[in-house]
């Protein structure tokens, strides 16, 4: 599990700042439900200084904790010294976030600039309006020019470490090759070409959000249907590193083979479909 800092648990469990600002001047609009992440950030402006912050967001406790940040860090700024507010500063006022959920600060950085580009006239409040760029990553809608300057602004080096910073590349792993590509372009570099090798195990090579979204697969797909048919069932409460935690449901948790059952059938299947270190244990 992640560790967050006491800051991120305040701002999630007592956010500042929620609703919406009627006659705001300026409002951003990024993310979608669909892709899981969604924040509306809106802006009062009197005279250079923004009044007031407000926001809406659906999203995960990190995305709460930055949304509210992002608030009071506005709050008495001038809008010159708001242009300046980067993700690492969210995530800096905050004590730090894990490295997975620095998606959650980049994407307040970008309703930030999007409230201040409407208010100017430049662009409606919606994100998707402004993309010029190619769409890398479908699952989650991410454009080609948001990954290059996420790259170069946090000195990302590897995709599991894009997909941490712009969620390109949790989903179904197809956009995986563009986002080699980008990162060798972002470093004046071709993307170097290395003999290509069977994996060791199907999670392989895969980051740590498409590890669990394989382990989510097979448990959806082959394990839940079998234990189905004798009237039982499955839930995921857990995935670390390579310890799986679930819980039996159903006519499977007052089986006396559960045992049997969790090693011979469930850890077996995602060791063959996943990795042979994997191990399930029931909670």
């Amino acid at each position: 599990m992640w560790e967050y800092t006491d800051k991120v648990k305040d701002h999630f469990l007592n956010p500042r700042n929620v609703g919406t600002i009627e006659d705001a001047d300026g409002v951003g609009e990024v993310g979608s439900l669909a892709c899981g992440d969604a924040l509306t950030l809106y802006i009062k402006v009197d005279g250079d200084v923004i009044a007031d912050a407000k926001f809406q967001t659906f999203g995960c406790a990190s995305a709460i904790a930055s949304s509210s940040a992002l608030t009071e860090m506005l709050k008495g700024k001038t809008v010159a010294e708001a242009e300046k507010i980067t993700n690492k500063d969210i995530a800096e006022y905050l004590g730090g976030l894990p490295r997975e959920k620095m998606h959650c600060s980049v994407m307040g950085q970008e309703a930030l600039e999007q409230a201040i580009r409407n208010m100017r006239g430049e662009v409606p409040s919606k994100m998707e309006h402004s993309h010029e760029g190619t769409l890398i990553c479908e699952c989650f809608g991410v454009f080609d020019e948001e990954i290059l300057r996420a790259i170069k602004e946090n000195d990302l080096k590897t995709v599991e470490d894009v997909t941490n910073f712009t969620k390109a590349g949790g989903g179904c792993g197809k956009c995986v090759e563009d986002l080699e590509r980008l990162l060798g372009e972002a470093r004046g570099e071709g993307v170097c070409q290395t003999p290509s090798e069977e994996p060791a195990h199907p999670a392989q090579g895969l980051t740590n959000i498409q590890r669990m979204h394989l382990i989510e697969s097979v448990i959806d797909n082959e394990i839940r249907p079998m234990l189905q048919r004798d009237g039982g069932d499955i839930r995921l409460l857990d995935i670390d590193r390579q310890m799986v935690l679930v819980q039996f449901i159903g006519m499977c948790s007052n089986c006396p083979s559960s045992q049997l059952t969790l090693h011979n059938l469930i850890e077996a299947k995602l060791k063959e479909k996943v990795d042979p270190e994997i191990t399930v244990r029931e909670g």
